[in-house]
């Protein structure tokens, strides 16, 4: 399957934007800051946590607990995806229960993805919730899942493609929609 550029949707400045403006309304949603914990679903999940833990410091001058979730063992298509699944570390700085998680990613589409994660937050621990941070809703869900905080609402088609491309995994910042071409 080859993919064609179609158009690009968000910028650097657009995705700060977009990041700020989630970082205000986690701080406005759980009035403050008490017991929150940003975590990112890996890959690109991982950079966004890190620059909305930023933003809420810069915002409240208080620093908040990061960190790094991975969910390829809780995938339901994991044996569709590799023979040798590559398997990285799960980095919480501290113990969940009871605290307010706010699960970063960069893409929400089928829901999937937060599944795998919500599985994976639920054997670390018992969290007093869970929210989600989402820098793309493109809807096409398959499971009732839905974003607490989205960046960017932007509908697409089955045969389009959004890619998410962060400084810190691909040298630039840029939402772009890609079409496949048969």
């Amino acid at each position: 399957m080859e993919l064609k550029t179609k158009k690009k949707l968000l910028d650097s400045d657009g995705i700060r934007r977009a990041l700020t403006r989630i970082s205000h309304e986690i701080i406005e949603k759980n009035e403050g800051l008490d017991d929150i914990v940003i975590v990112g679903i890996r890959t690109r999940g991982v950079p966004l946590a890190k620059r909305i833990s930023s933003k809420l410091e810069e915002i409240e001058g208080e620093k908040v607990s990061t960190g790094i979730l991975d969910i390829t063992l809780y995938r339901d298509d994991l044996t569709t995806i590799a023979n040798q699944p590559i398997v990285h570390q799960t980095e919480i700085p501290i113990d969940i229960t009871d605290k307010k998680v706010v699960l970063v990613d960069d893409v929400l589409y089928t829901g999937r993805t937060v599944r795998s994660a919500l599985d994976a937050l639920m054997d670390l621990g018992r969290p007093r919730n869970i929210q989600l941070a989402i820098l793309v809703d493109r809807g096409h869900r398959e499971l009732p899942i839905r974003a607490d905080f989205v960046g960017k609402n932007l509908p697409t088609s089955n045969q389009e493609v959004i890619s998410v491309n962060l400084q810190e995994v691909d040298g630039e910042d840029a939402v772009v929609l890609k079409e496949q071409i048969e």
